[in-house]
């Protein structure tokens, strides 16, 4: 019993001690969290989000003021060019029309009054003409006094102006003729307009108006129907940062998806960049026009697009995560400066990998509406050798498809298929890594 009670206390001893050991070692020791260096395909894309949109989309709208009397069209209603849409009602119309058509009539009789007395006007010239003649030759023999002379001289001259003032009449009743006439137009095309029809082909997206509504012209036409011409061949405008417009191709076939269908993939082609840009929070974006065939119609309008447009492809690349390219040893970075000279590696300052493999974007929430850096073409990666050793290696970097990057050549150091890479280290508040190879 003595030699067993023994036995039971070194046993015990033994454990505690181990794990005593054990204990403190996974207190003080730095736990590395690692990934493997791949091999495989790696597909750079631009990811953009944009709305869809018909190709021509026309607001119908009314170019006199009025109540709405009938509409013969609706929400989804097929239209043709030159289809009834919309009637206005007509009456202050025609009443304007029947009243410059008067205008008109009275303008018409007063020329040929004008006219009239103008032969009036003529015929009395004549007369006095004559009289003055008669009157000079009787003056000259002496049977007329000179007063006469003077007074059928007068009336000559009085139906000469009258014949004048008969002209100038004439002309100003054509002119008043020609203002009643474009009267009359302009009565007849405001009558005309309270006829709406259809500038094109297409379907009715939105009606903004119900029978007996009143329409007011007097500063802009007021939008009755929104028509889009031609659904089954529709855009989508895609917002995409600028720093990604230079790897667009116009012409490159790119897929995208809607809420409303998020088991479909649809395919379209970039035809358009255009050059317009729009600035929210010093992040400056570009839109570029994706067209695509809609034959079923099942995009509507205003639906958002998440689009996928691919820019480069490698295959069988050596990639790392991007998390490595990310990562940094809890040092000082006048410590993790003095590994990098150790290993031979200059030119990269202890921070620069942090931003690597993704463009540079901070993911911290201040950070946020900061404008994208340009994108790494260097980077350190730490390297974990089976004896739990780490090592920088130095890389050029390739494309990426935001998950992994190619690594296009090794700078310093070496790095192959199947080496661990750390990602993440944690080590006990208060110390420091160690252990680093030599």
């Amino acid at each position: 019993m003595t030699k067993r009670k023994w036995l039971i206390l070194a046993v015990v001893v033994v454990v505690a001690g181990l794990f005593v050991v054990f204990g403190f070692n996974r207190d003080t020791q730095a736990q590395h969290f690692t990934a493997k260096v791949e091999r495989g395909d790696i597909h750079d894309v631009v990811e953009a989000t944009g709305t869809i949109n018909s190709v021509i989309t026309v607001q119908v709208g009314s170019q006199v003021s009025g109540s709405i009397a009938k509409l013969n069209a609706d929400f989804n209603s097929r239209v043709h060019k030159g289809d009834i849409v919309a009637l206005i009602d007509p009456a202050l119309f025609k009443g304007a029309m029947l009243q410059a058509t008067a205008d008109l009539k009275n303008s018409e009789a007063n020329l040929q009054a004008a006219r009239a007395n103008l032969e009036k006007a003529k015929s009395a010239l004549v007369q006095t003409k004559a009289d003055y003649d008669r009157a000079v030759g009787l003056t000259k023999d002496g049977v007329m006094s000179k007063q006469q002379l003077d007074l059928a001289k007068s009336n000559y001259e009085a139906a000469n102006a009258s014949v004048d003032a008969a002209a100038a009449n004439i002309t100003q009743a054509d002119a008043q003729i020609s203002l009643k006439e474009a009267a009359v137009t302009v009565a007849q095309t405001n009558l005309d307009y309270t006829v709406i029809r259809s500038p094109i082909d297409g379907t009715v997206v939105a009606r903004n108006v119900d029978v007996g509504q009143t329409v007011a012209a007097s500063l802009q036409a007021p939008t009755i129907f929104t028509i889009a011409q031609d659904l089954t061949k529709m855009w989508v405008y895609a917002k995409t940062d600028e720093s990604d417009v230079d790897n667009i191709k116009v012409g490159k076939t790119v897929t995208f998806k809607v809420d409303a269908l998020p088991k479909q993939t649809f395919q379209g082609v970039v035809s358009q960049i255009r050059m317009n840009p729009t600035t929210v929070q010093s992040v400056v974006t570009y839109d570029t026009i994706i067209e695509f065939a809609n034959p079923e119609l099942k995009l509507f309008p205003g639906m958002t697009a998440y689009v996928t447009i691919p820019v480069a492809t490698v295959q069988n690349a050596l990639k790392v995560p991007n998390t490595a390219l990310r990562y940094k040893p809890p040092m000082a970075p006048e410590e993790i400066l003095a590994l990098y000279k150790r290993f031979g590696i200059e030119g990269v300052q202890s921070d620069d990998h942090s931003a690597a493999g993704e463009g540079g974007a901070s993911t911290s929430a201040g950070a946020q509406n900061l404008p994208r850096a340009p994108k790494a073409e260097t980077a350190v990666v730490w390297k974990l050798h089976p004896d739990k050793t780490m090592e920088p290696v130095k890389v050029s970097l390739g494309i990426t498809d935001h998950a992994f990057t190619e690594v296009s050549a090794v700078l310093k150091g070496e790095l192959k298929e199947s080496d661990d890479v750390i990602i993440r280290s944690v080590v006990p508040k208060g110390q420091t890594l160690g252990g680093l190879r030599r």
